[in-house]
């Protein structure tokens, strides 16, 4: 096998991992909230719109005008993700988001903001299913709902 043949392959492999990749592309509705706001009128943000669009994303929680996003994601099982105690505030949601799905996918998004520290920022952990049409988001004491069509 010839370097450009070995490339080719490997590239192949990348593109077709990539393509089976959980993700979070699109908007998203805000369409519930369970446990304690503390800071936060939770009713408020029902009903608004988070976007993520390649290097642009909009929305009450995180923005990022391409600024250097990024974005990556952990696959758990889902006893995986239930037994981590940095998940503990997701267990009253458990039937609903294992419902067609047998792993989650826990995403950091981060915005560089083009090297300005004011200006960075980070959305951790935005929790996604097999299904990918809804989505939760950990903020203050409780956790956002999300649904995309």
């Amino acid at each position: 096998m010839n370097k450009f043949s070995f490339l080719s392959l490997g590239l192949a492999c990348v593109v077709s991992t990539a393509g089976l990749a959980d993700s979070v592309v699109g908007q998203w509705s805000i369409v519930g909230f369970s446990g304690e706001p503390w800071y936060v009128e939770a009713q408020e943000l029902i009903g608004k719109n988070q976007t993520f669009q390649g290097g642009f994303s909009e929305g009450p929680f995180y923005g990022c005008n391409y600024s250097g996003q990024s974005m990556t994601y952990t696959a758990y099982s889902n006893d995986e993700f239930f037994a981590n105690p940095e998940f503990a505030l997701f267990l009253s949601l458990r039937e609903g988001m294992i419902l067609s799905s047998e792993r989650l996918f826990v995403h950091r998004i981060t915005c560089n903001g083009n090297g300005n520290m004011g200006s960075r920022r980070v959305l951790y952990p935005f929790v996604t299913n097999e299904a990918r049409a809804s989505a939760w988001y950990l903020f203050e004491g409780g956790v956002f709902s999300f649904y995309r069509p």
